[in-house]
């Protein structure tokens, strides 16, 4: 069995490999595979194919089509590249109303408008020159947003202050704030596209 093997490796760097160091060797072991093709094997069967039929099943592995994985991900990255860009905050701000609102980073501090709440799963509204009344809770932002016109009810105009809410949280905000600073709030970047 070691002797095919060998006979198999030597016919493929004869037939695939230019410069390879065992030609001599190869040689010599196509004169013994033939004379050892019509000898019985170790497992007591002839050897069942011969150069065509090894041929062929070397054609047979280098057509093989790709992975089914390799074209997906191939599809994908041609996909993506055409498609819009799309970046994360990182971190995360709030601001009041003169904040800047767009991509958030440590060098450009703005306030993300693409706000999502993985506490309940709704999307971030928000309001310049707004903020929320102290009687707002829970109950009213679960039946209220993302309407305005009811949640008008419990907005009060106040210069430079924004109003974000989402179906369980509500933040009054003034000035810029981290939002990791913000224990309570599981808000996140939802993505901006570029």
């Amino acid at each position: 069995m070691e002797d095919d093997i060998d006979d198999l490796l030597d016919e493929v760097e004869t037939k695939f490999c230019t410069n390879s160091p065992r030609k001599s060797k190869s040689k010599e072991a196509n004169k013994t595979s033939s004379s050892n093709a019509s000898k019985k094997t170790k497992s007591g069967f002839k050897k069942s194919f011969g150069d065509d039929d090894l041929d062929a099943m070397i054609d047979d592995i280098c057509d093989a089509p790709e992975p089914l994985e390799k074209i997906q991900v191939q599809k994908e990255s041609s996909h993506s590249s055409n498609s819009q860009l799309e970046k994360k905050c990182f971190p995360v701000y709030l601001g009041g109303a003169s904040t800047p609102v767009g991509v958030g980073t440590t060098m450009s501090q703005r306030s993300c408008d693409k706000l999502r709440c993985t506490d309940c799963d709704f999307k971030i509204v928000m309001y310049d020159n707004y903020e929320w009344h102290s009687s707002c809770d829970y109950l009213f932002l679960r039946n209220n947003v993302p309407d305005f016109n009811k949640l008008s009810a419990k907005l009060l105009k106040k210069k430079g202050s924004r109003a974000y809410a989402c179906q369980c949280k509500w933040r009054s905000v003034k000035d810029l704030i981290d939002i990791q600073k913000e224990a309570d709030l599981k808000w996140v970047c939802g993505k901006h596209k570029l």
